[in-house]
């Protein structure tokens, strides 16, 4: 009979790397400060304070075409990308607790949902206006 030799697993080495371990941040440059004096974050100074003034966004409840169903349908965005406008959609989604899509230029959630939605866009800077039906 073989026996094969078992590896210890309680012997206090690890097995896993650490390859930020070795890194020193002698010689870098300081961090940028902002005007409080601390560094600058950026990701959580622009979540912080939303754009003022970013323009008026129509919401509008729609049912025509959509087999009975109802949706609501913001539209009118200026100056917003692709990538912002998937952003807000996933925000709305996750408040109204329903789906939706970005088509066309337009956001599209499931449901009559223009309060709620009325109310991201406002915490975003818009200035929502409800139009038509």
């Amino acid at each position: 009979m073989s026996h094969k030799k078992r590896i210890p697993i309680n012997s206090g080495q690890s097995f896993v790397q650490h390859p930020f371990t070795e890194l020193k941040s002698d010689g870098l440059p300081p961090a940028p400060e902002d005007t409080a004096g601390r560094p600058a974050d950026r990701s959580t100074a622009e979540s912080t304070e939303p754009r003022k003034n970013r323009g008026r966004v129509d919401i509008i409840r729609q049912t025509a075409g959509r087999g009975g169903k109802t949706v609501t349908v913001i539209s009118g965005f200026v100056g917003i990308g692709l990538l912002e406008k998937e952003q807000l959609a996933r925000a709305m989604q996750k408040a109204c607790g329903t789906g939706g899509t970005v088509k066309e230029g337009r956001i599209e959630i499931q449901g009559d949902k223009r309060e709620i939605v009325a109310g991201i866009l406002t915490e975003a800077g818009f200035r929502p206006v409800f139009a038509g039906g």
